[in-house]
């Protein structure tokens, strides 16, 4: 490479050089320890052990969806309806066909910071109609949004801690199980589980 012709090339020699320099400098130094293969080493610990605690109950993260099988909700809400899943995320849901329902949804939630008295004043700011009631023994809020006769909503004191409620939303004006019993009745069966 001739670099005596111009100013330009001397500085692409200059440049080049110094990537080189840099590239051979930061390269050159040596670590202590063995080769492993990819996943066999173990873990290293990054996080406070507070955090390792919450991260350790992700391990049940979504199973709150399995609580009942889409048999118990189709006996929930009527023998012959079609029950498929239809998003299991912040909330689980299904999707009703067929049967006495005819179509619908059920939701289930499980707020585990959750109050009853937070869903309570929740529901009135909402305007939804809220009446204490009783499931298995326990305190229980029916909820309806007015002039709504195709849903209704049970909420109840989860057994360990927050709120479990169950939606059951039909498809408007159709010919229907009442979804008051119906979410009730799917209430029943999730607090009988934890007996």
């Amino acid at each position: 490479m001739n670099l005596s012709r111009g100013p330009s090339r001397r500085v692409v020699a200059v440049v080049l050089g110094a990537v080189i320099a840099l590239f051979l400098t930061s390269c050159g130094r040596v670590v202590s320890g063995s080769a492993q293969p990819a996943g066999g080493s173990d873990r290293a610990n990054t996080r406070p052990d507070e955090v390792n605690s919450r991260l350790d109950k992700l391990d049940k993260l979504l199973r709150e969806c399995d609580i009942l099988s889409p048999k118990q909700i189709e006996t929930a809400v009527g023998k012959g309806t079609a029950v498929d899943d239809s998003f299991f995320g912040a909330v689980c849901m299904w999707d009703l066909r067929g049967g006495p329902s005819g179509r619908g949804m059920v939701t289930l939630n499980w707020y585990e910071n959750g109050t009853l008295s937070n869903e309570k004043q929740t529901n009135n700011k909402l305007g939804y109609h809220t009446t204490n009631i009783t499931v298995e023994g326990s305190l229980a809020l029916r909820t309806q949004r007015p002039n709504d006769p195709d849903s209704c909503g049970v909420t109840a004191s989860a057994p360990d801690r927050g709120v479990i409620g169950w939606w059951v939303n039909y498809e408007p004006g159709s010919n229907h199980t009442d979804p008051c019993g119906a979410a009730v009745k799917l209430m029943e069966m999730t607090l009988n589980l934890a007996r």
